[in-house]
């Protein structure tokens, strides 16, 4: 569980919010931008496991996009999940130089938070939350926020509601696939500046 480091350059969407998936994708692409990695193909860490009802949500973002047909490597699913155990044997097989290094993760927050996906440049640090010490991952982060946190942290992750963990899940996995440019469906695309505002972007661009 990563520990979520409040950083101006995180955009926050809230996973309940119409059109959810397409502001994920826009979010990943400046995420994507920032880092000079938007031509680069992508591939997705999911980290977490089957075994916590909270943690979950890696794997289930991973089993997603591997049954959607995602054309990337997919490393994390509820099949094979990526966790503190096997984590540091996973990160060197990840890094080529030629892709781009989305890593998911689940964390907790405020009540206020819970639902809502933080998307930015940099790695995530799984294990965070939890006091772990465990190495950063990945070119860009993408974490769901699926409980409130402070106490009890474990024990607030086995009960968390697994409606809230799926409905992050899907719009993430979906998102990643927009930004990929591999969605199937026949949506109509909403009009982007409807989505969020990011202050920043013109500054930074």
């Amino acid at each position: 569980m990563p520990a979520i480091l409040e950083d101006i350059r995180d955009i926050r969407i809230h996973a309940f919010g119409e059109n959810g998936h397409y502001a994920l994708a826009d979010a990943l692409r400046v995420a994507l931008k920032i880092q000079r990695l938007e031509s680069k193909p992508l591939k997705v860490v999911c980290i977490g496991t089957d075994r916590s009802t909270g943690d979950s949500l890696g794997p289930l973002v991973g089993s997603m996009l591997v049954a959607a047909g995602f054309r990337g490597e997919v490393w994390g699913t509820l099949e094979s999940p990526v966790h503190a155990v096997n984590l540091a044997e996973i990160i060197p097989r990840t890094v080529d130089g030629e892709s781009a290094v989305i890593a998911v993760d689940a964390c907790l927050g405020r009540k206020t938070e819970v639902g809502s996906i933080v998307v930015g440049p940099g790695p995530v640090l799984p294990g965070a939350g939890l006091r772990k010490r465990l190495p950063g991952i990945g070119d860009v982060h993408v974490t769901g926020v699926v409980n409130v946190g402070g106490f009890m942290d474990y024990a607030i992750l086995q009960c968390t509601r697994l409606y809230t963990v799926v409905k992050i899940a899907s719009v993430i996995s979906r998102g990643l696939l927009i930004a990929a440019g591999q969605d199937r469906s026949q949506d109509r695309v909403p009009n982007r500046s409807q989505l969020f505002t990011i202050p920043w972007v013109q500054e930074n661009a």
